[in-house]
C-alpha cells in the first residue's frame, strides 16, 4: 500500500500507487489522516492516475475525507480517473459532490 503526498500552498495532493481495496484502505486512511492533521490543508486533491482497481472501501476513503474536510471549510477534488475508476465514481454518486479534473495541476487552488 503506497500513498505519497505533495504540498502546494494550501493544497495537499495525494498520489495513490496501489489498488484501493479493503486490504489497503484501512492503513491508507490512517496515513492520510495523519498527514492532513499535521499539514492542515484547505484543499485536498486525490490523484487516481495510478489506481487500477477500487472497491467500495476506496469510495469510503474518499467520502470520509470529504466529510471531514468540508466540516472544517475545506474542499476535496479528484483527478486522473481512468475508465473503470471513473465508472465507480459515477455509479457511487461521488462525481456529483466532488469535482473531477484531468490532472492535479488543473485542480490546484492558488490562494
Amino acid at each position: 500500500m503506497e500513498v505519497n503526498f505533495l504540498r502546494n500552498r494550501n493544497n495537499l495532493i495525494f498520489y495513490f500507487d496501489c489498488d484501493l481495496d479493503h486490504h489497503n484502505v484501512s492503513g491508507l486512511k490512517e496515513k492520510i489522516d495523519k498527514v492532513i492533521s499535521k499539514n492542515r490543508p484547505k484543499n485536498i486533491i486525490f490523484d487516481f492516475s495510478r489506481v487500477n482497481f477500487m472497491d467500495s472501501s476506496g469510495v469510503g476513503l474518499v467520502l470520509g475525507r470529504y466529510k471531514n474536510l468540508k466540516s472544517s471549510g475545506g474542499d476535496v477534488k479528484i483527478c486522473g480517473l481512468s475508465g473503470e475508476i471513473k465508472r465507480i465514481f459515477m455509479l457511487s454518486g461521488l462525481q456529483k459532490i466532488i469535482p473531477t479534473y484531468t490532472t492535479a495541476d488543473e485542480a490546484i487552488v492558488n490562494e
